[in-house]
């Protein structure tokens, strides 16, 4: 099977060195300043970017690298702080139990085999990490994986209860003061001084890595009745941002953080749409089986009672041509008057998910499944006859277009890309209405897609596995791509607080975990 992840000529020594650390020039603590924060009871709230959560899983040590907990530590350097304490879990495995039973699956880790290295759930240990076991509190870390904006201040999301029902989060309900408490509510009782909040990706992304499947809440404004995979209303985002926002920014400073362009991460870059590789040969049959298509479903409309020349307009969709080399996949698409048949090729700008069955590409999905029957029929053809109806519909039925789940089109590429303006309009405002630091982790990521980002002793991008910055799942950064967040925030608060805050050594922070303990 053909691998189209990035793993050319990789080094695996490489891959999880750290860069040479440069320190910062001045150590004395006495040179840094709060400047006009206060540092000494800080609060992070967000998802599972705030909680460190890296391949696909939430595991000790990427938590103990997670930003908050990188600034925590630079905080510390510039004035008397208080611990920074975050709900950590037992091990590096990276699963829940729940009543002994896993509920979440273990970390990916960076195994080597026949084909070379590729991502694969860690089995060298057991998950310890019960649910039930409450982690005693308080929690300055209050990331809570999978949660949308709208969840931080939704009552009974901590209850070990509504785990088992589905109406709770596994995640919060370790650390939840109880059963109905609010992650907000949790966060203000601890009297923060300063906060960082970074919600809203959830938002959107559920929507992006289902391929589009969800809908686009564009007028429902009752979040119970969203599903897992449907983007936020605006609307109610804003109403939702604004309240978090207001409540935290009453008694504290602190940094609001937008939302990045889902798409520019390697879960929607790494495999090519158009990696359909072909000979010579193979891209002439292709291109005779779609004449044939076209010049079938022109003599099916025109015998429907369809004028000949909207037949052949109708018809002519599906006459592609293939070339030698690389060409962009099918995809099944709704059938309608326009789209008859319910599939068409690739655009440029259309991405498929890191998810997708690459086995199957490598077998025609995406393309066309050629059987003896179909040989048969366009013989047939050929030799001037036409097909029966069975021949026919066997003829139009090999197309295998890829399905919705995995595939972002046109359409849903611009559902993210609205829905992604307004949230970040929303959080925008409500920085400058409140007074409080903006980064912009849009322009950072989307940076990182667009030639990486350089620090002293090296540089990250997005390439999946070897640029550094996004761990083994394609969406959730390691830790020196958190780092590099740490200190775009670090920066911002210098600018709004007039602080001196030294930055992460970005190249002492690791990327992936090599490991043969692999199912």
């Amino acid at each position: 099977m053909k691998n189209y992840f990035k793993y050319m000529a990789i080094l695996a020594l490489g891959i999880v060195s750290c860069e040479p650390e440069l320190e910062n020039s001045i150590e004395d603590g006495d040179f840094y300043t709060s400047g006009e924060a206060d540092f000494s009871n800080y609060v992070a709230l967000g998802n599972s970017l705030t909680a460190g959560y890296a391949d696909g899983a939430l595991y000790l040590s990427g938590q103990q690298n997670s930003f908050p907990s990188i600034l925590a530590e630079k905080f510390s350097a510039v004035q008397e702080t208080g611990e920074f304490i975050q709900p950590l879990v037992n091990d590096n495995a990276g699963g829940l139990l729940l009543g002994g039973n896993q509920i979440t699956q273990n970390r990916f880790v960076l195994a080597v085999g026949a084909n070379g290295p590729s991502p694969a759930r860690y089995t060298g240990a057991q998950p310890t990490t019960e649910v039930s076991n409450k982690f005693a509190g308080p929690v300055n870390n209050m990331g809570v994986p999978g949660a949308k904006s709208y969840h931080l201040g939704a009552p009974n999301y901590g209850s070990v209860a509504g785990v088992t029902a589905g109406t709770a989060n596994p995640y919060f309900a370790r650390f939840s003061s109880s059963e109905s408490a609010t992650v907000l509510q949790d966060a203000l009782a601890q009297d923060p001084t300063f906060f960082t909040l970074w919600i809203g990706n959830n938002d959107v992304l559920g929507y992006a890595t289902s391929g589009g499947v969800g809908e686009y809440q564009e007028t429902e404004t009752n979040p119970a009745l969203y599903g897992e995979g449907d983007i936020t209303n605006p609307v109610i985002f804003n109403a939702v941002y604004g309240q978090l926002a207001s409540s935290l920014a009453e008694t504290a400073d602190g940094v609001l953080i937008n939302i990045p362009d889902v798409t520019s991460v390697p879960f929607f870059t790494t495999v090519p749409n158009n990696a359909l590789a072909l000979d010579a040969a193979t891209a002439t049959q292709l291109t005779q089986y779609f004449q044939a298509v076209s010049g079938v479903l022109t003599q099916v409309l025109i015998g429907q009672g369809v004028p000949a020349a909207q037949a052949q307009a109708l018809a002519g969709q599906y006459a592609i041509t293939f070339n030698e080399g690389p060409n962009r996949f099918l995809i099944d698409t709704p059938v309608t008057q326009t789209n008859p048949l319910g599939f068409r090729q690739m655009t440029q700008e259309e991405l498929l998910v890191l998810t997708i069955d690459q086995g199957a590409l490598a077998s025609g999905y995406g393309s066309v499944q050629f059987t003896q029957s179909v040989g048969e029929v366009i013989a047939i053809l050929q030799a001037g006859g036409m097909p029966t109806e069975a021949q026919v519909n066997t003829l139009f039925g090999a197309v295998s277009g890829i399905d919705d789940k995995d595939v972002l089109d046109n359409d849903e590429l611009a559902n993210i890309k609205d829905a992604t303006t307004k949230f970040n309009n929303s959080i925008q405002t409500y920085a400058d209405q409140f007074g409080l630091g903006y980064v912009d982790a849009n322009a950072l990521l989307t940076q990182l897609d667009n030639g990486g980002i350089t620090f002293d002793g090296g540089s990250v991008n997005s390439d999946f596995v070897t640029g550094g910055a996004f761990s083994l799942d394609g969406v959730h950064l390691t830790p020196r791509g958190y780092a590099i967040i740490a200190n775009a925030i670090i920066d911002e608060i210098n600018t709004t607080y007039g602080s001196n805050v030294p930055k992460a050594n970005v190249g002492s922070y690791g990327t992936v975990t090599l490991s043969q303990d692999v199912q």
